[in-house]
């Protein structure tokens, strides 16, 4: 078996918020500054939903070179249309698949049958009472025809410049067709029936391969374009200026003084109401317990000393951590701490919801730590068949983890046997590296910050003796990540987060540009049957 059908079948068992480094933030935000990445929803894990394919889409064979809309004068097919519409829902299912009943989306009944709720209207960004009775086909036919126009618009672009696409377009291309025909023959079946279970029997072969062949060029041509975009420090530091309290920390101290009144049970254990008495008593007891710490800080005390062993009263302390990119945070109190007329000393009593806030302001800042460079490949222990509990679990997981090593240490010194150099690193990603986030990348992550990362990575990137050039094999609770240490980043964290913040808004607005401005004109008898 090849390396990277190897590594490939790794990948297609495991989610891919699972096996970058970063965060789950982190990752999620990755994905929003980074390429739509539309093609992924064709390839590997989205033929799980083949099953419950069957029961959704129409299985009627109709002529599927009917028109169904025009885009900007170019007409596309039943068969293109369905193509990218049966795209846009398993990118939504092989992302959010766990929170399927919390959207109020099931995969056995029929798109047009279930109207969008409240919480997938808020979810989605979608005011209902602009598109009230918005269905769930509604929803993924906008999505789908949003695509049509942005691959389209997207390449005329590529062409007008004359973008020369890269080598790794035919690659991925070559590399998704293996996974089809692979998938197809796991399931016992030809690519041909394969497909139309997966999208209908509108979608043929021949159009399958077409369009995604021009989502991987358009995939490569809006990944160019963001690479492009780049800012000086005098453009950084003008927009940071511009919105300082979108990048700003902060340091505070806070006490929570809880002003509920004591639940009692019944001989039954039932809960009993508190009267209104109580709850007043209860409220005037917190309130005068946070106005008394206040003054006790004002006359020089601090909150964590006189809080203790108060009753009904939690200390704790904030810092830049708290905050992340902070323009507003989940804390109740963020308002008043970034106030621009905030000193060092000042304290409050802030109430919300029955509880009450004694908070102290230590200092506003911006933070001037220093960001990395870093490369790796990550290799991922395989899925075992058993479960947390099976017996015999431990020595599969064990098994497993010792098999990932090894092909660390065997990866790693296959590296050191060669030129051992950034680029020879870079180019051994694409075939043995289990992080899709940084495959395109040659395995790099630019503008790392301290804390950013799991523990163990982040701890080897942050060493203070970390020199360029250093190399090693860490073990995260993802598998073993083969590091390459890049260098300093120029920017410092608040450098980093303003300019990236530049990069994705500009990327967002060019991208939401080619395809809101777009003619869309749909076809209604071809239309009757997308989806």
């Amino acid at each position: 078996m090849s390396a990277s059908r190897e590594k490939q079948n790794r990948r297609d068992r495991t989610a891919s918020g699972q096996v970058a480094p970063k965060t789950a933030r982190e990752a999620q935000q990755r994905k929003e500054e980074r390429r739509s990445n539309f093609v992924y929803g064709l390839i590997a894990a989205a033929f799980a939903l083949v099953v419950v394919a069957s029961v959704i889409w129409n299985s009627n064979i109709i002529t599927r070179s009917a028109a169904a809309v025009t885009v900007d004068g170019q007409k596309y097919n039943v068969a293109q249309v369905n193509f990218y519409y049966r795209n846009a829902y398993l990118m939504f299912m092989n992302q959010w698949s766990y929170a399927m009943s919390y959207l109020g989306l099931s995969s056995s009944l029929p798109l047009d049958t279930q109207e969008l709720n409240d919480t997938a209207a808020s979810f989605l960004d979608i005011d209902l009472s602009e598109n009230e009775g918005m269905t769930w086909k509604d929803y993924f036919l906008s999505e789908a025809l949003e695509q049509i126009a942005s691959v389209q618009n997207g390449l005329k672009q590529a062409s007008e410049e004359g973008f020369i696409f890269p080598e790794s377009v035919q690659e991925q291309y070559n590399e998704a067709l293996e996974t089809l025909a692979k998938s197809a023959r796991s399931a016992g079946t030809s690519v041909r029936r394969y497909l139309q279970a997966t999208f209908g029997n509108m979608v043929s072969e021949g159009v399958y391969k077409a369009e995604l062949l021009r989502m991987m060029k358009y995939d490569a041509y809006t990944a160019a374009y963001q690479d492009s975009l780049t800012y000086t420090p005098e453009e950084i530091e003008t927009a940071y200026n511009d919105d300082k309290q979108a990048f700003d920390f902060v340091a505070y101290e806070a006490v929570s003084v809880d002003g509920n009144p004591e639940t009692k049970q019944d001989e039954d254990g039932n809960d009993i109401p508190a009267t209104d008495a109580e709850a007043e008593a209860a409220h005037n007891a917190a309130k005068n317990a946070a106005d008394a710490l206040a003054a006790g800080v004002r006359d020089g005390g601090t909150l964590s000393a006189l809080s203790d062993g108060m009753e009904k009263a939690s200390a704790f302390s904030g810092s830049k951590d708290s905050y992340e990119t902070c323009s507003y945070t989940s804390e109740e109190f963020a308002d008043w701490l970034f106030d621009p007329a905030r000193k060092a000393g000042d304290v409050t009593v802030i109430e919300s919801s029955e509880t009450f806030y004694v908070v102290k302001f230590e200092k506003r800042f911006r933070d001037e730590t220093k960001t990395v460079d870093v490369r790796h490949i990550l290799i991922q222990p395989e899925e075992g068949e058993l479960s947390d509990g099976d017996e015999g679990y431990q020595e599969e997981h064990d098994k497993l983890w010792a098999e990932a090593k090894a092909k660390a240490e065997e990866t790693y010194q296959q590296w050191k046997d060669g030129e051992a150099t950034e680029e020879s690193f870079a180019a051994l990603v694409k075939d043995n590296t289990d992080d899709p986030g940084s495959e395109d990348e040659g395995g790099l992550y630019e503008r790392v910050y301290e804390g950013q990362m799991l523990a163990e990575f982040d701890a080897w990137c942050f060493d203070a003796a970390r020199k360029p050039g250093d190399t090693d094999i860490v073990e995260t609770s993802t598998g073993y990540h083969i590091m390459y240490y890049v260098g300093d980043n120029a920017l410092v964290r608040w450098q980093a987060q303003v300019y990236d913040k530049l990069k994705s808004d500009a990327y967002t607005e060019w991208s939401e540009g080619l395809h809101e401005n777009a003619d869309i004109q749909k076809q209604d008898f071809g239309m009757k049957y997308v989806g």
